[in-house]
């Protein structure tokens, strides 16, 4: 997820963004990397279930 301009001071509604995004997709894969920020992006890592 790449924040822009003003964005940035909301990284709070974008990790629950994520963290829905998790739930939604937790009968199809796992996180192997859980929320990070990385400069003025936020990412997370998931992987198909075996």
């Amino acid at each position: 997820m790449r924040f822009r301009g003003r964005e940035i001071a909301h990284q709070v509604i974008g990790r629950d963004f994520l963290e829905r995004i998790q739930k939604d997709l937790e009968e199809h894969g796992i996180v192997e990397q859980m929320p990070s920020f990385e400069g003025r992006q936020m990412i997370m890592v998931m992987a198909p279930k075996k």
